[in-house]
């Protein structure tokens, strides 16, 4: 725990407005804080790979966020709100995330790697669920990284504030779902952005991919990246090398990527409109997470439950 917030910072964080996605694309130093930011999410991955795989492809990730969002709107008064797999499905059904059999495949999937667990008896259609304290941490995590960058942009204490107000994650989650399922910035990215979401890890590749991008080259056409062997690549990100090298062909075609010299063993390089692509999708991120901060903290009490979560 950091240092209490005194009255007179609280009441300055009430009245600010959040940053829109413009402002943050816009911002100078984006690129070297998205890189940090890469590098956070990238050493979550690595402390937990199957827990990160919740969030491999874009599906993945959405489906996980509509469940805590759920979980953390649960009623204790109200049993028809609990998180169950009928109710999960027929939410993640609506809001158009995934078909009613891929939302019942990835509970059953969360529950057989207890990244959730029943929490009451019954049979398994009515049985509330749970995210496992292990999930809950990591997904603090990815909070804690998205707040540290947005801090950077404007110089405000977001990260400080939600550290001594862990217990607000519970609000801030749900907003933040809301927000995602929203954002067509988000779900309809352009071409090459949405080769990768739909690779099994397509969010770490693309992270690794641009957290070996030096700043400073951000304005190149073909900008630099880390990536020399393609093996040693999909060995990390525990991918079939041939899945891989085929996405990686495909985005070639596509002008987003090349190697600055012999194919496969030497550096890759990502074309600036990728690398674009991919600020653009991490500053309508950071827009969501600061909108449903800035609503969250700014009346510091529960806000009440849209119908459709």
């Amino acid at each position: 725990m950091g240092n209490a917030i005194s009255p007179c910072e609280l009441i300055q964080g009430i009245g600010r407005s959040s940053l829109n996605l413009q402002d943050i694309a816009g911002h100078p130093a984006l690129h070297r804080y998205v890189q940090e930011q890469s590098q956070s999410l990238i050493r979550i991955y690595e402390e937990s790979p199957r827990l990160a795989s919740v969030f491999a492809t874009q599906q993945r990730w959405l489906l996980g966020h509509v469940g805590l969002a759920m979980h953390f709107r649960r009623d204790q008064n109200d049993r028809r709100k609990d998180l169950t797999v009928s109710r999960f499905i027929e939410v993640v059904h609506k809001n158009a995330v995934a078909s009613r059999n891929t939302a019942d495949a990835f509970i059953k999937e969360m529950l057989h790697y207890n990244i959730a667990e029943y929490v009451a008896g019954g049979d398994g259609r009515t049985h509330p669920l749970q995210p496992t304290a292990a999930t809950i941490e990591r997904f603090t995590g990815w909070v804690t990284a998205h707040l540290r960058t947005l801090d950077h942009i404007d110089g405000g204490n977001r990260l400080a504030r939600f550290l001594e107000r862990p217990d607000m994650l519970a609000t801030l989650q749900p907003l933040v779902a809301d927000g995602l399922l929203a954002s067509k910035p988000v779900r309809e990215p352009n071409q090459t952005f949405s080769l990768f979401i739909w690779l099994n890890n397509g969010g770490i590749v693309m992270d690794w991919l641009m957290s070996g991008i030096n700043p400073d080259h951000a304005g190149l056409e073909r900008i630099p990246t880390g990536v020399v062997s393609i093996g040693d690549f999909a060995k990390w990100l525990k991918l079939s090398r041939t899945h891989l090298s085929r996405k990686l062909r495909t985005a070639e075609e596509l002008g987003s990527i090349g190697w600055l010299g012999q194919r496969g063993n030497s550096v890759m390089w990502v074309s600036h409109g990728f690398y674009g692509e991919y600020m653009i999708v991490q500053a309508a991120k950071l827009a969501v997470v600061d909108s449903a901060f800035a609503a969250c903290f700014s009346t510091d009490r529960r806000v009440p439950s849209p119908p459709s979560l």
